[in-house]
C-alpha cells in the first residue's frame, strides 16, 4: 500500500465568469496533479489546500480507475481545507478541530483575538488493506509564511514581524498538540497493534519543536541506536519516516532556493517496520518567496508529494 501527502497549492475552481486563460490554467493544473498522482501510483493520498468540494471532485474525475474522496468541513479564512483521495474505501470519517481539554485559546493578532480551535480542521479516515485496518489523520498546520493586517506580506517594521511570527508559532504549536491528542486517542496505548498514520503539511522541518510534539514519547527514532530496542514509549509513539527518504530528495518545498522538508508521514509502531520505501516527487518543487501571489496560474504545486510504501501482507 502506498500512502502519500501533498499540498496541492490553492486548488480552487475558476469563477463562473472567468476568462478562457483562467479556465485553461485550471485545466492544466488538474492535468498536472493527476499526472503526478498516477506516476506515484498512490493508494491513499492526503491532500491540503483544497478549495471548494467541487474542485476535489474535478481532480478525482481526472484520475484513472475508481477513487473515493473525503473533505474537511472546516476550511480556514481563505477557504482552503484538507481531505483524502483514495483507491480504498473510506470509513469512520471524523473532523478534528477543537483544542483538547487543558489547552487554552491562543492570541492570533494585535487586536487580541483568541482562537481555541485549529485554523484548518484536521480529518481522520479509516481504510482496510489486506485485512488490516489503518487510521489516517491529515492536517495542515499554521504556515510560517506570514500575512499581516490588510493582507500584506511585508511587515511595517521588525516588531510587527516578530509579533506575527510569534502568533503563528502559538497557533502551529497548539494545532500540533490538538492532532497529537487525537492520535493518542486512536493509539490508546496499543501502538504495537494499531496502525495509525498522521500526515500532512506541518509547516516545519523534522527537528522543529512543533513537529516533535506530534511524535509523542522521545527516543527510538529511525536510524538511532534505540530504534530496534523495545521500550515503554512504543505503545504511544509515532515515527517520522523522513530518514528513509533519499538524502538528495529529502525536501518537499524550496524557500528562496533552500530545500525544506515540511510535509511529513508519521507512523505508529505497528507500521514502522513495514515501510519498504519512502521518497518525494517525482517532480522537484519550484523555489518560492514570502509572496504567494507570485505563483498565480502556475500548473504545478509548490510542494512535492511525499510518500511511503508499506508491506501489509
Amino acid at each position: 500500500m502506498v500512502v502519500g501527502t501533498w499540498n496541492l497549492e490553492n486548488l480552487f475552481r475558476p469563477a463562473a465568469d472567468a476568462d478562457g486563460d483562467v479556465v485553461q490554467a485550471y485545466e492544466d493544473k488538474l492535468a498536472n496533479l493527476a499526472g503526478v498522482i498516477g506516476d506515484v501510483d498512490v493508494d491513499v493520498l492526503a491532500v491540503q489546500e483544497v478549495g471548494e468540494p467541487e474542485a476535489l471532485e474535478d481532480l478525482r474525475g481526472r484520475l484513472d480507475g475508481e477513487w473515493h474522496s473525503a473533505l474537511s468541513q472546516f476550511p480556514d479564512g481563505r477557504g482552503i481545507r484538507v481531505g483524502f483521495l483514495s483507491r480504498l474505501e473510506l470509513s469512520d470519517v471524523d473532523d478534528v478541530r477543537e483544542f483538547p481539554d487543558g489547552l487554552e485559546a491562543v492570541q492570533v493578532d494585535d487586536d487580541g483575538e483568541l482562537l481555541a480551535e485549529m485554523g484548518r480542521g484536521a480529518l481522520r479516515v479509516r481504510v482496510t488493506h489486506m485485512d488490516s485496518d489503518v487510521d489516517l489523520v491529515t492536517c495542515h498546520l499554521k504556515s510560517k509564511l506570514l500575512t499581516f493586517p490588510g493582507g500584506r506580506f511585508v511587515p511595517r517594521d521588525e516588531g510587527e514581524r516578530a509579533r506575527f511570527g510569534g502568533y503563528a508559532l502559538y497557533r502551529r504549536a497548539s494545532e500540533a498538540v490538538t492532532v497529537r491528542a487525537y492520535a493518542s486517542e486512536l493509539l490508546d496505548g496499543q501502538g504495537q497493534q494499531r496502525a495509525v498514520i498522521v500526515l500532512g503539511d506541518l509547516n516545519d522541518e523534522p527537528p522543529a519543536a512543533t513537529t516533535q510534539i506530534l511524535l509523542g514519547p522521545p527516543g527510538s527514532e529511525i536510524g538511532s541506536p534505540g530504534f530496534d530496542r523495545p521500550d515503554g514509549g512504543d505503545a504511544s509513539r509515532l515515527w517520522n519516516i523522513a530518514p528513509l527518504i533519499p538524502e538528495q530528495r529529502r525536501f518537499s518545498r524550496r524557500f528562496r532556493g533552500r530545500g525544506e522538508l515540511i510535509d511529513h508521514v508519521l507512523v505508529s509502531h505497528a507500521l514502522v517496520d513495514r515501510v519498504e520505501q519512502a521518497d518525494t516527487g517525482p517532480a522537484e518543487p519550484p523555489s518560492i518567496t514570502e509572496d504567494p501571489t507570485e505563483r498565480r496560474a502556475q500548473p504545478a504545486s509548490d510542494h512535492a508529494l511525499v510518500w511511503a510504501r508499506f508491506d501489509l501482507a
